[in-house]
């Protein structure tokens, strides 16, 4: 025998999350691929940034220059006994860009830095280069969701 009464049935709300594009970062410093590699890493020193997206001469997204792929110049070079800092930018480069569309939201960055190993995303627009996303962002938007809905 059951004593429960009927359970009325509960209102199950979703979250509405905010999209990427407030809180991701528009003003980059960007890089091309014919750009020397040692003047791309004194830019990225100077600048206090971990890495830059690649652009080409018609603004088209053909890479992204981290902070990984120019530890490799370093190591090639006491390899290959070369000058440190020879080459451009396109010779170290990650060639195979991951991106998130424009129109996600933090929650749909959140699951894509949690299936991969890097630290930002190009944000882009019918293939155009709108900005970038990184876990810092995606950690931002979480601590000001934490006060609505956690």
């Amino acid at each position: 025998m059951n004593f429960t009464g009927k359970r009325e049935e509960q209102e199950t709300s979703t979250v509405q999350y905010e999209s990427i594009t407030k809180y991701m970062a528009t003003n980059l410093h960007t890089f091309t691929p014919d750009q020397g590699i040692d003047e791309a890493i004194d830019i990225m020193l100077e600048k206090r940034i971990s890495g830059g997206p690649v652009l080409n001469e018609h603004g088209d997204l053909v890479g992204v220059l981290s902070e990984r792929d120019c530890l490799k110049v370093m190591v090639e070079s006491n390899y290959m006994n070369l000058p440190s800092g020879k080459g451009i930018v396109s010779d170290y480069m990650t060639k195979d860009v991951q991106t998130i569309d424009i129109n996600k939201d933090v929650l749909d960055a959140a699951n894509m830095f949690l299936s991969g190993a890097v630290r930002r995303f190009p944000v882009v627009e019918n293939g155009k280069l709108k900005g970038q996303i990184s876990r810092r962002d995606v950690m931002r938007a979480a601590r000001e969701l934490k006060g609505t809905t956690w």
